[in-house]
């Protein structure tokens, strides 16, 4: 039976090859989209969710959900990806129509719906929609199956500040609730995905199919890695979010070890900092599987393959 997931999201370049990546893959079956704010405000992330699924020729509700952090004020990334979140190849606006109920009582609905321990949760972006269902309902935290999550970074530091990854800096409250909730937590921080460079060639290879998912995966690493390679100057930009789905799909391609994960929220220096007691230095008890390598040739064999099949 295909694996069950809620792919929470915030497209985002990244998010759109992630979610081309899940509807490629007979080996999951996705539930729904849920939109948050994050990359961008709501209305273009739920309106970019909606662009993705139609290009992908596949039939997958999307969601609505929370337009601003619990605590904060929104904060965005237009400077990484584009005014509309999702810039690049220039895609005709979305006929599939947005679901009226809210992402949060989708996920409460859904994990009480299906069987207990069958829905894994696959977070791209801040944590919000996923701490408020978490808040709302307690009952339904024991029924997630497992969450795998992009965010934080240790090794590596910060993309947004010295300290944080943008997706716990802009929600560090969400962040902390979905880390403490003893449910089975995987997750792919920047000390991963930065091993994960969309390189010439791999960009090609999109383009090489010849296909209109591959032109518009090759598009969007054309502008997005355009801000990495000018921030750090690598050969390519670091392809978060499909690490998500391609960790659910083989992850024989990733290593990393079981250990303690907490998210600083009180510091103004290291808001959203991730804090990995990889050598188990301390007695905090180990609550997330944190992924520290992965196989990069194999990881982007697999996305160009799943995505020749749209």
């Amino acid at each position: 039976m295909p694996r069950k997931i809620i792919i929470d999201t915030d497209p985002g370049q990244d998010d759109a090859v992630a979610i081309l990546l899940a509807l490629a893959s007979p080996e999951l079956r996705v539930l729904g989209l849920t939109a948050v704010a994050g990359n961008v405000p709501l209305r273009l992330t739920q309106r970019n969710a909606r662009v993705i699924v139609e290009l992908s020729g596949k039939s997958v509700p999307v969601f609505a959900g929370c337009e601003h952090p619990l605590e904060r004020v929104l904060e965005t990334a237009e400077h990484v990806h584009g005014k509309s979140g999702l810039d690049g190849i220039v895609l005709p606006e979305p006929t599939l129509p947005l679901d009226p109920r809210h992402a949060v009582d989708f996920i409460i609905d859904t994990l009480r719906a299906e069987a207990p321990g069958t829905v894994t949760l696959c977070p791209l972006g801040p944590l919000t929609n996923i701490a408020t269902a978490f808040r709302r309902a307690p009952d339904v935290v024991d029924r997630v199956q497992e969450i795998v999550l992009m965010g934080g970074g240790f090794f590596e530091g910060g993309n947004i500040t010295p300290a944080a990854e943008f997706n716990i800096y802009v929600d560090p409250e969400a962040a902390d609730i979905v880390l403490r909730c003893g449910r089975p937590i995987t997750v792919i921080p920047l000390d991963c995905t930065h091993k994960a460079l969309t390189t010439r060639a791999r960009v090609e290879r999109f383009r090489a199919l010849g296909t209109r998912a591959g032109e518009a995966v090759a598009s969007w690493l054309d502008f997005f890695e355009r801000f990495d390679v000018e921030k750090y100057g690598s050969e390519g930009g670091p392809l978060h979010d499909p690490c998500v789905i391609a960790y659910l799909l083989k992850p024989e391609l990733f290593h990393g070890r079981l250990c303690n994960v907490e998210v600083e929220t009180r510091s103004e220096l290291t808001r959203g900092m991730t804090v990995a007691d990889w050598w188990g230095v301390t007695d905090r008890p180990r609550n997330a599987t944190w992924v520290r390598d992965l196989d990069a040739e194999g990881y982007f064999a697999l996305l160009t393959d799943r995505i020749a099949a749209l």
